[in-house]
């Protein structure tokens, strides 16, 4: 049977899923969470550079199973059941993997419907269309030569997808019962699809609808323990990697799993 939406102070597991700009802000998020509902709070999150939910992507020399393959799902059906929160972001890697509109919202949907079968208090994201839309072919190309070099869309293909994909972002938040969030245009700078890092700490908690503050003391804290965290799978030069995950503890309680 499917659960309520819980109320903020009740959020006891949150269940992250993204890609650059969640890795990004991650220490924001755990911390986030743990000044909102408390030191215990366990976050499972399947996020990393150039992250597709659906397909293997690699960065450099690093390669990630798409989010959809990941661990994270066997683990939530191993877990007992805690009042959850869920936040889905970082949906545009995938336009620039050439992945079409359908297939993209299509992976997405699949998402939703695997989270809702543990919660209902579950956070869509929008895409960054106004920064995206204001970039110059110049600063188009290079973005899409240091970020996505095998990608050859043009500028104007980039933005007919992405607005394809946005709308269905909105009927999918409708049909399926989920919170959109709509991403503030003023927190991107010259970096189109990534926050500004010295806004992290506040737009993170916002995102996830922790109405605290975290204070950057306590982000340095725990992001050492975070920031060495292997994911479950991953391959390096082609050789895996596999981190059996058990849940890390934070030197000042709560656990996080990585995927």
């Amino acid at each position: 049977m499917m659960r309520q939406t819980v109320m903020a102070a009740e959020v006891a597991r949150v269940v992250a899923l993204g890609a650059s700009n969640l890795t990004r802000g991650f220490r924001a998020v755990v911390s986030a969470a743990r000044a909102a509902w408390g030191p215990e709070v366990q976050v499972l999150a399947a996020l990393g550079h150039g992250r597709s939910y659906g397909v293997q992507s690699r960065v450099i020399v690093r390669t990630l199973p798409g989010i959809l393959e990941s661990g994270l799902w066997r683990r939530l059906e191993s877990l007992p059941e805690l009042p959850t929160r869920a936040l889905v972001a970082d949906v545009g890697n995938d336009i620039l993997y050439g992945a079409s509109a359908e297939q993209i919202l299509a992976w997405v949907e699949e998402a939703l419907i695997r989270l809702q079968r543990v919660t209902r208090d579950i956070i869509l994201t929008d895409l960054p269309l106004v920064s995206i839309r204001r970039l110059s072919q110049a600063r188009f190309l290079l973005f899409r030569s240091i970020l996505f070099p095998s990608c050859r869309m043009s500028l104007d293909q980039v933005l007919e997808i992405a607005e394809c994909v946005n709308a269905g972002l909105v009927d999918l938040s409708t049909t399926r019962g989920v919170r959109l969030f709509r991403l503030n245009p003023a927190w991107y700078g010259v970096d189109p699809i990534h926050v500004r890092p010295s806004l992290s700490r506040s737009v993170w908690p916002e995102i996830l609808g922790a109405r605290v503050a975290v204070s950057e003391s306590s982000s340095l804290r725990e992001g050492l323990t975070i920031c060495l965290m292997p994911p479950e799978r991953r391959w390096i030069l082609g050789v895996e990697q596999f981190t059996p995950q058990t849940g890390v503890a934070l030197p000042s309680g709560g656990r996080v799993w990585l995927y």
